[in-house]
This record gives C-alpha cells, sequence and structure tokens, in this order.
C-alpha cells in the first residue's frame, strides 16, 4: 500500500537526502538526463526546508521514499523566473510553483502523479493561491537520447487542466548524461486556476 502525504519539519527534513537521491535517479532519464550530484540537491532542496510557504509531498511503500512533489510561492523563485514572465501580465505573487515530481518508474501508471497534484493544488488553495504552474524541459523530437515510444506527460497535465503559457520559457542549464559540461536548456510553463 502507497502513502502519499505532506511533509513538514522534522520530517521533511529528515527526507531531504532520500529526495535528493530521487531527484539524481529519476531526472537521469529522458527528457532530462541531468547528471546529478548530491551536494548540489541537498543545497538546492534546503530552500524548500527555509521556505515557510513551501510542501514537500512524499511517497512511501513503507518506510521507503518510493516518490516526492515540491512546490512553493513562485515568488520564492522569481529571480530565477522573472524573465520568463516578463511582460505577460502575471504577477508572480499570485502563483503557486510545482516545482518538481520524482517518481521511482515501477510506481507509475498507480495514480501517484494526481495524487502528487492533488496534495500540492491543496496547499496552494490554503495559503490563498488561485494559480499553480510548473514548467518541464523541452527537447527536440529527433534528439539522439529520445527512447524509443517515449510519450511525453502533456496529456496528464491537460487532463489536470493545465495549459503551456505561449512564451512563457526558462533557461537553465545543467550538465547531460552525455556531455562534458553544463548546457542550457528551456523550460515550458504550464499554468491553472485551482
Amino acid at each position: 500500500m502507497i502513502e502519499t502525504r505532506g511533509l513538514r519539519g522534522a520530517e521533511l527534513e529528515a527526507a531531504l537526502d532520500d529526495v535528493a537521491r530521487l531527484r539524481i535517479e529519476v531526472f537521469r532519464a529522458f527528457p532530462y538526463l541531468y547528471d546529478g550530484d548530491l551536494a548540489y540537491e541537498r543545497d538546492y532542496l534546503q530552500s524548500y526546508r527555509d521556505s515557510d510557504g513551501a510542501v514537500l509531498v512524499g511517497a512511501f511503500d513503507g518506510e521507503r521514499l518510493i516518490g516526492a512533489a515540491t512546490g512553493t510561492p513562485l515568488a520564492d523563485h522569481a529571480e530565477d523566473f522573472a524573465a520568463a514572465f516578463e511582460g505577460t501580465g502575471v504577477d508572480l505573487g499570485e502563483v503557486f510553483y510545482c516545482a518538481e515530481s520524482v517518481l521511482l518508474p515501477e510506481y507509475r501508471g498507480q495514480g501517484i502523479g494526481h495524487a502528487f497534484f492533488d496534495l500540492r493544488e491543496a496547499h496552494a488553495r490554503g495559503l490563498g493561491f488561485a494559480k499553480c504552474a510548473f514548467c518541464g524541459v523541452v527537447r527536440p523530437e529527433d534528439h539522439p537520447l529520445r527512447p524509443e515510444g517515449y510519450a511525453p506527460l502533456d496529456p496528464f497535465w491537460r487532463k489536470r487542466g493545465y495549459a503551456p503559457l505561449s512564451g512563457v520559457v526558462a533557461h537553465f542549464s545543467w550538465k547531460d548524461v552525455d556531455r562534458d559540461c553544463e548546457t542550457e536548456k528551456p523550460l515550458q510553463f504550464w499554468m491553472r486556476e485551482i
């Protein structure tokens, strides 16, 4: 039986290393192809520990963390995303950011992704937000590491009521598994009213 629940305080703190390892493992696959680093992950995840508005949702198989999803007010990431939203009229202070969802492959297709969104959206509503957004990396159709039969998550996101925001694209750099150095990637923003 899989249990999915929001983690706060000491429970959140205790889960951060496991979340870091999950991020490295899951994001190594296409489309992220992220060649992760535990020290970087630990530093990155501290922002969720330090933000009063953040949430970390964990999925557990017994005591084992098999998936996690994070969220925080988008204003917490204003420096990272201001350029992407420039000229859109969207007030970053009015949007809750569903940052990432990572789930081990053998647990997919069991409704856990929906639980991740349900809990983050409920958390956002509890904080007074009326909009949620996230972003996903965009890779070319002919990317050499694209697996045969790869299906993007766009239909899942649309089913949840999210739609891509035209022209709202952030750019981040990380080292891909097949590269020697970091390269910049586009990440498309999606948003919905909650």
